[in-house]
């Protein structure tokens, strides 16, 4: 179970050490309303335990990142915005921080960098000379390397967040993912996550792409 005071401590750190030099208002309530987001009932897998290990990977991998606050508080506007049957959550999300950031204290060129970073977890495909943005999608797709229970566990939630999509069209939807996901040179970009995470992310995304490929009534 996720410590909601414990993450609410992390964004008001995090909120505070990227405002101006004027401040701003209190952050709880933007916490606060990120926190009831992220805990939204149609979520499964993008829950606050999401958000929580999206965080931690950012504090093994922030030797990297240009602004590590920066970073962070991309990783909590990321999925805030989150209904499984819509194709537009990121750049809601995007335009969610465009809106609070700036109420919130953050200065425009910092709220923009959050708001570009966002948006590029569409593709998780960040370009060689942006340490940000792979930090950022590295850290979102961790879960990937994952022990086999833990990434088990994670199929079955993303599943459950998809439980009104027949299982024909869900699997091809979802093994369509996994291929682009392969295809991508790397899936991580940081040293860390390559040397890490990349072996063993691969070889979950395979062996779910070959369940998946299996006939739906197959006992094997």
């Amino acid at each position: 179970m996720a410590d909601l005071d414990a993450l609410r401590a992390r964004f008001v750190r995090t909120l505070e050490a990227t405002r101006g030099p004027a401040g701003g208002p209190d952050p709880v309530p933007y916490a606060d309303d990120l926190l009831g987001r992220w805990q939204e009932p149609q979520r499964r897998y993008h829950t606050v335990r999401h958000l929580t290990a999206v965080l931690d990977h950012i504090d093994v991998l922030e030797t990297y990142a240009h602004d590590p606050d920066v970073v962070r508080l991309a990783a909590w506007f990321h999925d805030a915005v989150y209904l499984p049957d819509r194709s537009e959550n990121e750049e809601r999300s995007a335009r969610l921080a465009e809106r609070a950031l700036p109420e919130a204290g953050v200065p425009a060129a910092k709220t923009a960098e959050v708001a570009r970073l966002v948006r590029l977890t569409v593709g998780h495909d960040p370009a060689g000379d942006d340490p940000d943005g792979q930090v950022l999608c590295d850290a979102d797709l961790a879960i990937l390397a994952s022990p086999p229970s833990a990434y088990a566990a994670y199929t079955a939630a993303v599943r459950e967040e998809y439980h009104f999509v027949p299982n024909d069209a869900f699997r091809t939807g979802r093994a369509a993912i996994l291929r682009q996901l392969l295809d991508l040179p790397r899936l991580f970009r940081t040293p860390y996550g390559a040397s890490e995470w990349e072996a063993t992310a691969r070889y979950n995304l395979t062996a779910e792409l070959e369940m998946l490929s299996l006939p739906a009534d197959d006992p094997s």
